[in-house]
């Protein structure tokens, strides 16, 4: 026995040093693209490309190499004697879960998609601008071509899109997506047409006005750090388009873009990216590197950034808290707005072109429109150039929504550009999942609600810590529902919570 205890001690130690190489180097990647969206100059995007691409290429080699298969197979012989506990076990599993796919891909391949994508970003930027598909459809069509060859690489069971789904969602298959999204579009085409009939009508452009950019970043640090957003871990910084980025639970990156018309282009995008930091800072250091030290899914991380933006940050009484400060750092519009009727406005339904500017009701629609598309784009059911048709087609059944142009169309995500085929769906996936987690954290919390009126959100945000953030990949995603809530993932509480809310504001 001890013997085995000191092989085990020596392999794992030797395991979690390759681990640390291989996430520097991924944290490195991860610091190149943040800098290509937030600071790069615009003829840097060739360079950066190839830097990016070989530095895939090295992080590959190192994972997929003999002798880090040789160390796997090694531990493979102690797990399959019984000889790992619970933590050992869970990295374990996951990384020969991602070697066994990693090993699968070409060298050549990697190298050939990175730098395919890192390119295509650029072209996808322009074509946006000048609202022209056509100038990004020779590199779409590749990408496409290139994640079918990664499907097939892979391996599938029944859909060349599970493979790619299971890179954001593991465990999900498109089978079960398309159910749960099947029941969840019957229920929304129809609750939006009610809320249409609806005689009660809100009118957002009274919150319009003019917000000077500065003040706009002071308001947005407050309310995020008032979220528990630490800034002696992360930054807030602007690009074209919003996102989060965590190099390691100590260097946690987010971003807004800001309207000088608009406070809350800014302020929601603030809200939503810091979900995402909140769970990136949460997760324990100590793990770093390994399985543990990583966020579930994708699904799981979107719960967390969703939870914050919608269901919190427009419930009523986190604004019981920060309206009366938004009055005072921008007087007008707000001086002459109630709180009610605010809480009504920043809640208003209706259609529209933008998946990132969509409301709660509609938002959902945006995400499984795309999910179809991208799903029958890789069965090789659709192609590549008929997109825009076929976008603009179900924009005008499931939203009732005219598409004017490309770039308020199907050239308003940058998601493609870089390859993330089958991440779309993790989206709504992420409403259900925040729905069914508040239901069970207003359960868990005493006067959960009435904490947030008063400011306090330090019960919540450690209640997601500990149910969520500092387990990493301890749970599947469906596990960890089930850890928190006592049952699997469900439709029903996000459903619930939208007819509740909804039929209250528009007095259905």
């Amino acid at each position: 026995m001890n013997y085995f205890r000191k092989m085990k001690k020596e392999l794992f130690e030797e395991l979690k040093t390759s681990l640390l190489e291989l996430s520097h180097i991924g944290s490195a990647m991860a610091l190149l693209h943040w800098d290509q969206e937030v600071y790069m100059p615009k003829n840097g995007a060739e360079f950066r490309a190839k830097t990016l691409a070989n530095l895939a290429g090295i992080m590959h080699e190192k994972f997929v190499s003999k002798e880090f298969e040789k160390l796997l197979k090694q531990i493979s012989k102690l797990e399959k004697n019984n000889e790992l506990n619970k933590n050992e076990t869970i990295i374990f599993s996951e990384i020969w879960r991602q070697f066994s796919r990693e090993k699968k891909l070409p060298l050549e391949f990697v190298r050939d998609l990175t730098e395919t994508c890192s390119n295509a970003q650029s072209v996808w930027a322009e074509a946006r601008k000048k609202s022209d598909f056509k100038i990004f459809l020779p590199f779409l069509e590749k990408i496409v071509e290139l994640k079918r060859k990664e499907a097939e690489l892979v391996g599938f069971e029944d859909s060349p899109y599970d493979a790619l789904l299971d890179e954001y969602e593991p465990q999900m298959t498109s089978q079960e997506v398309s159910i749960i999204f099947y029941e969840l579009k019957e229920f929304l085409v129809d609750f939006l047409k009610k809320i249409k009939k609806s005689k009660i009508k809100i009118n957002p452009t009274i919150l319009n006005g003019k917000f000077e950019t500065e003040k706009q970043k002071k308001f947005n640090e407050f309310v995020i750090g008032k979220m528990g957003f630490d800034f002696g871990c992360g930054r807030l910084d602007t690009s074209t388009h919003p996102f989060s980025t965590s190099f390691n639970p100590e260097d946690t990156r987010i971003t807004t873009s800001y309207d000088e018309k608009n406070l809350f282009y800014s302020l929601s995008s603030a809200i939503h990216e810091t979900g995402h930091a909140l769970y990136e800072q949460g997760l324990l250091s100590e793990n770093f590197g390994t399985p543990l030290g990583e966020s579930i899914s994708h699904g799981i991380h979107e719960s967390q950034s969703r939870i914050w933006e919608k269901i919190v940050g427009q419930n009523i009484n986190f604004w019981k808290y920060f309206y009366p400060k938004l009055k005072k750092e921008f007087s007008q519009p707000f001086e002459k707005i109630s709180l009610e009727e605010f809480y009504k406005n920043i809640n208003y339904v209706k259609p529209s072109l933008i998946r990132t500017e969509s409301d709660e009701v509609t938002y959902n629609l945006h995400i499984i429109l795309r999910f179809e598309i991208e799903k029958d784009l890789i069965e090789g059911t659709i192609e590549a150039k008929d997109l825009p048709k076929i976008w603009n087609s179900k924009m005008k059944e499931y939203l009732g929504v005219n598409v004017p142009n490309d770039a308020s169309g199907i050239l308003q995500d940058v998601h493609w550009s870089g390859g993330s085929i089958g991440y779309f769906p993790t989206y709504a996936l992420g409403n259900l999942y925040s729905a069914q987690i508040f239901d069970a954290a207003k359960k868990d919390i005493l006067n959960l609600e009435k904490e947030f009126a008063l400011g306090n959100f330090e019960h919540f945000r450690e209640w997601l810590r500990n149910k969520i953030h500092i387990h990493g990949k301890n749970f599947s995603a469906n596990g960890l529902i089930k850890e928190i809530t006592g049952e699997e993932l469900n439709s029903k509480y996000f459903i619930d919570y939208i007819t509740d809310k909804y039929k209250n504001i528009y007095e259905l």
